[in-house]
């Protein structure tokens, strides 16, 4: 998309176009103010998609006399093996158009289409945390936790339900340490050994090296020890007043040593004397351990609403664990020494999205 779209009547005085790098900084103010818009909705995501996986993005911005009314990003996957889409936003929880009016909305919305339509994709994808198109298949698999941060610390603690409660302060009477880390070699050993047990693909090291090189001070890792040893670790994402943490994980000890708890309560901990008013648990899918681990902290599940839009594809696409056509391959992917999978594992995951 090299140049502004011819839009319908409804839309008339907004005009759409590609972000340009000049555009970045009045993109990322945008963001930062308008209510719809999320931490994945930042304008470094570009250079962090592009750089890490190698795909094309089509990040757009619909304009009223020069000022920017709404944002839509958007990346291009195009993979034989699990076919060709474009999504607001692959490798993030929420997406879609973010604009302060329905024509912005629109606007933008009649640009992808028009788009998806030209790169002649399967389907074009919106991850919402509301409905926008009720008209377009869906998926019900995925929701959302998100809570408030009490301003008291100690109050945050008691909030937490008993059971869970006494799994966190078993992790205190363990001698558990929380550190924040510059850098992210421990947050990776951590991640990588949490994640090839479920049987899933790693992410490669230079995203996660991107994602805190982009983000900056808005991407922090907290690492849990205990004398020396890594237990666990997770990268947060900052945005406003909300911390969400976003990738984590834990080692074979973080089990009963209650490393994943202790770790979770960290977060809260620190983002709460930092002001922070909202604990943004992040998506988990119906019926899995993760779900439960986030209901028992409390947390109520909140509907997330991925709707697509089917182009040259039959079938809203289904590329995940629960899948039961992947479950061979989960198990042959335990088996794999934890170096090599974490070799042959970003080629996949990249193309998962």
């Amino acid at each position: 998309m090299n140049a502004s779209v011819k839009l319908p009547p409804e839309s008339a005085g907004v005009t759409v176009r590609p972000m340009l790098a000049t555009d970045a900084a009045r993109w990322d103010a945008f963001v930062q103010s308008c209510p719809e818009a999320t931490f994945f909705h930042r304008a470094g995501w570009r250079e962090v998609i592009e750089r890490a996986f190698g795909h094309r993005t089509h990040f757009l911005l619909a304009e009223v006399d020069g000022e920017i009314h709404g944002v839509l990003p958007l990346a291009e996957i195009n993979s034989r093996l699990f076919g060709h889409s474009l999504s607001a936003l692959p490798f993030c929880v929420y997406g879609g158009p973010a604009a302060l009016n329905e024509a912005a909305r629109r606007a933008l919305d009649q640009a992808a289409l028009k788009l998806a339509g030209a790169l002649r994709v399967e389907h074009l994808e919106y991850r919402n945390r509301q409905p926008f198109h009720t008209d377009w298949p869906g998926k019900d698999l995925y929701v959302t936790f998100r809570k408030a941060i009490d301003p008291e610390v100690e109050r945050n603690m008691i909030a937490i339900p008993r059971k869970q409660r006494a799994m966190v302060r078993k992790g205190i009477k363990a001698g558990l340490v929380s550190a924040i880390d510059a850098h992210t070699q421990r947050f990776f050993h951590a991640y990588s050994s949490s994640v090839h047990r479920l049987g899933t693909p790693v992410f490669s090291r230079k995203y996660f090296r991107l994602l805190k090189q982009v983000f900056g001070e808005a991407c922090e890792i907290l690492t849990i020890t205990l004398d020396g040893r890594v237990i666990s670790s997770v990268m947060n994402f900052y945005f406003r007043d909300e911390v969400l943490p976003y990738y984590g994980g834990g080692t074979a000890e973080a089990r009963h040593l209650a490393g994943n708890d202790f770790m979770y309560w960290e977060v809260m901990r620190r983002a709460c004397e930092k002001g922070c008013r909202v604990f943004d648990y992040g998506r988990s899918k119906l019926g899995t351990g993760s779900y439960d681990f986030k209901k028992n902290w409390g947390f109520e599940a909140q509907p997330l609403y991925y709707e697509y839009h089917l182009v040259r594809g039959r079938s809203v696409p289904d590329h995940n664990p629960l899948n039961p056509r992947y479950r061979l391959f989960i198990k042959a992917w335990q088996r794999l020494p934890l170096a090599l999978a974490n070799v042959i594992g970003p080629h996949i995951v990249k193309n998962l999205g």
